[in-house]
Parts: structure tokens; sequence; C-alpha cells
């Protein structure tokens, strides 16, 4: 069966194929769900219980220093041990040994800084997603950062061990981020050409939130009622490692076995990096920052009990939508971010509340529960006007470009039915300009990621128009849209892909250069 989805894909590559029950994805077909596009991992370690963890939220990260203008901070990329099934001990590749990595919470027009020191076994790249950031510190997968002086040097740099790095630093790396956008909920993860996958499954991701005055200003909960949760899926091995199927785990070469190129399914939910969490809450408002931080899977999240329309979305991936809505569910693609509010101020003291994934099935259709544990002050409010941003005209394009994301050869995937060649530049937008992109997607699901600027999403027919501003859109399989951008601040190359990261590993991914 696993072989006949495959061919299956192959053989609809680009010829629009909308699947619906029944369809593609080795996770198979669940009542009132649309089928994954990946392949499920089952653990060999027994899973742990759910709803017996307490959520951990990812400490803040201080600057090392400040002068007047910037703040400096420091990362380590190192291996560590941690507990994520209770019992067993994980190994992971951590932003200074933790997953999820440190969250760095820093002000929108202050320049900050970053070192990363390498001290893992294999080179790194960090792009900053979301971020408007100059090209020699956007995490391009060939601009590398090699293991320090004495860590013992496992992979190749690039395609099977031999593609040449475009930039080589020794040991540790500083990205420069001026921070000249909007507030908004942004996350860090390597970005290693053909070793993406395997990296952030190990644990390399992190927060990033970006504020600015004029959120500040607004009444929403903050403090310890603003939480930001990291949603991703993983599989354990025996021993409690994660479990990644790697056609070589030495890290030499790249690739997944079988039909994992779909993408990797894990079956242990994890928030902030703990299985099926529990969180106490106040009977009050809370902002939670929702980040879609898996390899593949898509979530459709909806609380089990109480109002039709929990959720307050306030935000996208670019910061603040301009009017907050109402949804009853919300529907996150790999990469995705959310800003919502839920009011637990609408239920007594002792209610419990579990959030789900209604894309899932059996331990994968369950993601954490929150418990009112007391009635408390609540001086919060969600405004009925949030903020405001440029609406891009459509008749003010100066060019139209089309991108169709396609299946490739048995363990590739394309882009204009080409796999990934550094230095191939597919576009050359100029600085100010404003361009529509035709995005249009084969039979499997793609969340598809531009670096540098937010886009919008224009929709048409198959897509309603997205009120916020994106970086990432999640297509299912079959769809067509439109997003509209403006190309703003840098010149250089960045990059256009897809974000089920085992899709971009195996060359769904292309450049394009911006000049002025």
């Amino acid at each position: 069966m696993a072989r006949s989805r495959r061919d299956f894909l192959r053989m609809t590559a680009g010829a629009g194929v909308l699947l619906g029950a029944g369809g593609l994805g080795t996770a198979g077909c669940r009542q009132g769900a649309s089928p994954e596009t990946g392949a499920d991992l089952s653990s060999d370690a027994k899973a742990p219980g759910q709803f017996e963890v307490p959520l951990p939220i990812p400490p803040v990260l201080k600057p090392t220093r400040s002068d007047g203008g910037t703040d400096y901070y420091e990362i380590t990329q190192k291996i560590a041990k941690v507990e994520i099934i209770p019992g067993l001990a994980t190994t992971v590749w951590g932003y200074n040994g933790i997953f999820p990595g440190p969250t760095i919470d820093s002000r929108s027009g202050r320049r900050i800084v970053v070192r990363h020191r390498n001290e893992l076994p294999v080179p790194t790249s960090t792009h900053l997603h979301g971020g408007h950031t100059p090209s020699d510190s956007d995490g391009y997968p060939l601009d590398l950062v090699m293991p320090v002086a004495g860590a013992v040097h496992q992979s190749g740099h690039g395609s099977h061990g031999t593609m040449k790095p475009t930039k080589v630093s020794d040991g540790a790396k500083d990205y420069v981020y001026p921070q000249d956008q909007r507030a908004a909920t942004l996350w860090y993860h390597d970005h290693r050409m053909d070793f993406t996958g395997p990296a952030v499954y190990r644990g390399l991701a992190g927060f990033h939130i970006l504020r600015d005055d004029a959120e500040d200003a607004l009444p929403l909960p903050r403090g310890e009622h603003e939480i930001p949760l990291m949603i991703t899926d993983r599989s354990f091995a025996d021993n409690g490692d994660f479990l990644y199927p790697a056609r070589d785990n030495t890290g030499r070469s790249p690739g997944v076995k079988d039909d994992f190129d779909l993408g990797v399914l894990g079956d242990v939910i994890l928030v902030n990096g703990a299985p099926w969490p529990v969180l106490e809450v106040d009977a009050v408002r809370y902002r939670f920052r929702l980040l879609n931080g898996s390899n593949a899977r898509r979530y459709r999240l909806r609380l089990d009990k109480g109002e039709t329309s929990p959720f307050v979305q306030i935000g996208s991936d670019g910061g603040l939508l301009e009017r907050p809505v109402r949804r009853k569910a919300i529907t996150m693609a790999p990469a995705e971010r959310y800003d919502v509010v839920i009011d637990f101020g609408r239920y007594k003291p002792g209610t419990e509340l579990t959030l789900l994934n209604e894309l899932g099935d059996g331990s994968t259709g369950k993601v954490m529960k929150f418990r009112v544990a007391r009635t408390a002050r609540d001086e919060s409010s969600v405004p009925g006007r949030l903020s405001q941003f440029e609406k891009l005209d459509p008749a003010k394009a100066v060019r139209t470009r089309d991108f169709s994301f396609e299946r490739g050869d048995e363990h590739t995937w394309t882009i204009n039915g080409r796999t990934y060649a550094p230095g191939k530049i597919f576009a050359r937008p100029r600085i100010g300009e404003v361009e529509i992109w035709n995005l249009d997607i084969d039979g499997a699901d793609h969340p598809v990621h531009l670096h540098l600027d937010q886009f919008q999403v224009l929709g048409d027919d198959e897509r309603a128009a997205d009120p916020g501003l994106k970086d990432t859109v999640g297509l299912t399989a079959g769809q067509k849209t439109r997003i509209i951008v403006r190309f703003t601040g840098y010149e250089g190359r960045y990059m256009l892909h897809c974000h089920n990261l085992e899709h971009e590993d195996m060359g769904m991914m292309a450049d394009y250069e911006v000049s002025s």
C-alpha cells in the first residue's frame, strides 16, 4: 500500500489533483479529516501518559551585554540529555542544550546580534523564520558554521556531502538582525542544506518574539497570561531518543527511508517539548502564541467543550491583524503561527478543556489540556481595532510569476520541474517593487515559505484571502493561490521553499535575488 501511494504521488505530480477522503496519506483517512501528506512513524518506546506533566515554558534569553543601539546574545548549539518521556533520557541537539531553545524577547527597531557557537558534530546554518534580515544573516543553507575544534565531525556540508559551502564560519558566527519590522511571533531553526529535517527534529528550534510600542499600548493579555506554544510531533526509540528514519544514521548523506520522503509524522504530540502537557490557568483571558514546529504534520485545533468559537485570532505570521477574528478551530501547516486569545473566564474553576487535533487520529488527536484552577481579576480585553498595515494593490504589481510545487522522481520534490540547485536564480525582484506570485500545488500538501518579506494572500476560487501578513501559507493537495509581496530593505540571495522539511531536504527550494 505504501508503494502505491508513492506511485500515485509521482503520477499525479503537476496534475493539480485534489485529494479528499480516501486519498493520499500513509496516516490513512480519518472521519471528518483531510489525509496528511506524510508517513506514520511508530515509536518503539512505550507511550507516556497524557495530561500528566505540566506545560514547560522556554526560558527567556538575557543579553550578555548591550550598548547604545544593540543587544548581544550568545547561544551554544550542543548535545544534551533531557527527560521528555518520563523515566527516559532523550538526546537532543539543542540551542543551549534545551528543546525548545531559549526564547529571544526583543524590541522592534533595536538591533540585536546573536552569536551561535556550534558544538554539535555537524555544520549548521540558523534561519530567523519571519525575520526581515540581511542576506548574510538569513541562514542560507550553504552558509555554514562548522563545528568548533575538537567536535567530532560526522557529516558532509550539503547534498550527499559534496556540495561546496558558499560561506564558512569556523566554530561560531554572529547573526545580525536589524529588527526593522513590526511586532510578531518569529522563530529560529537550523536550515542546513539537505539536513534541516533531522536537525529540527532533534531539537534545533526556538521562539523569537518581537515587540513594539503599538502592540504594548493595547490591553491584550500579558505577563504570565501570555504563553508561547510550540506544537510538534515526534517518535521515540526504546531508549528514549528521537526516532528519525534517516537512510544514513551517521549523518554523512541525506535522505529518509521508504515513504518518509512524503514527510515524517510522529506519534507523540509535544508542546514546548513535553508530551500532552497540562496547563493550570486562571479564569481570565490568555494570549497564546501558537507555532506549528512539526516537520510535516498539520493541525486543526479545537477545544472539546464550551462555546462554538472559543478562539479569538489576533495575529498571524507577520504580527497583529487589523481586527480580531473569531474562530471555532485553528488550522496550522508546518511553520505557521497564530496568535489567539482564549477567555477562560467563561468557565468555572475545576473545568478541564482538552485541545484537540481534528486532523489527528488516536494518540495524535489530542494536544494538551487546560485546567481552570482559580478565579482572578482580569484587566485585559481584545479591542475591535488591533493594528493597521498597507494592503497591497494587485493593480500596482509590476509582474506576475508562476511557481509549481510538484513531485519529482521517487526521492525528489521540485519547483517548476527542478530540484534545488544553489545559485540557480528563479526570480530577480527589485527593491520597492510589488509582485504577484501564483502558487500551484500538486497532489500533496505543501506549506510554502518566503524569506525576507511578509506577503499577503490574495486568494482565488480555491482559497480565501487571508486577513493577516504571512511568510508561510499552508496549501493542501491540488490547491492554488496568489500571494502579493513588496520587496524591501536588503539586496542579496533569498529563498522560496516548502516547509515540509522532508520535501525541503529533497529539493523543493528555489533561490531568488533582490537588487536595487
